[in-house]
């Protein structure tokens, strides 16, 4: 699957006129070695609501999973097969990871990919199919299904073998 997605933004100019800031491929991509998954981010919103940019890029920073608070982020993740993970990317996926500190504190993960964000997460699958992993139970999505997450305990799993890309909107939210 090609990657790159086109970003358009708009604002103002000084005269108020509605006009495009940016018009190009998303610079902001992260991508994870141990499960080949990337990110690539939109927008972040620092506070609700929204400041409006003059020409300031909101995606131009560095940022993890969960929005910032009282914010929001907005960003387009591909995930590729995984196939069966190695013994290898299970240890770097373990308490190191950087999905280990948005587990419980002691909490063994039904799969390593599991995690939980203080957010209200609204994924929109965009292309192929994922398994969303829950505490005992998952569920398979293709594209065109939303998901609507309320701070869950979850995986997402491409058992699949094509790429499966998700547009997710997290809104930082209130502690469980």
């Amino acid at each position: 699957m090609d990657r790159s997605i086109r970003r358009v933004v708009t604002t103002h100019d000084a005269g108020g006129k509605a006009v495009v800031m940016v018009d190009g491929q998303a610079p902001n991509i992260r991508r994870r070695p141990e499960t080949g998954i990337a990110s690539t981010l939109l927008w972040v919103l620092d506070t609700i609501p929204a400041r409006y940019s003059g020409v300031k890029d909101f995606a131009d920073v560095e940022i993890g999973i969960p929005p910032p608070p009282k914010g929001a982020v907005f960003r387009i993740v591909d995930f590729p097969p995984l196939g069966e993970l190695d013994a290898g990317a299970l240890r770097r996926l373990g308490a190191a990871s950087v999905l280990a500190q948005h587990r419980k504190p002691g909490e063994e993960p039904r799969h390593p990919l599991m995690h939980r964000t203080r957010s209200i997460d609204f994924g929109i699958i965009l292309a192929g199919e994922i398994d969303m992993l829950l505490d005992d139970s998952e569920v398979h999505l293709k594209a065109g299904d939303v998901v609507v997450q309320q701070a869950t305990n979850h995986a997402w799993v491409n058992r699949g073998s094509e790429s499966c890309r998700i547009a997710f909107i997290l809104i930082d939210g209130e502690a469980l």
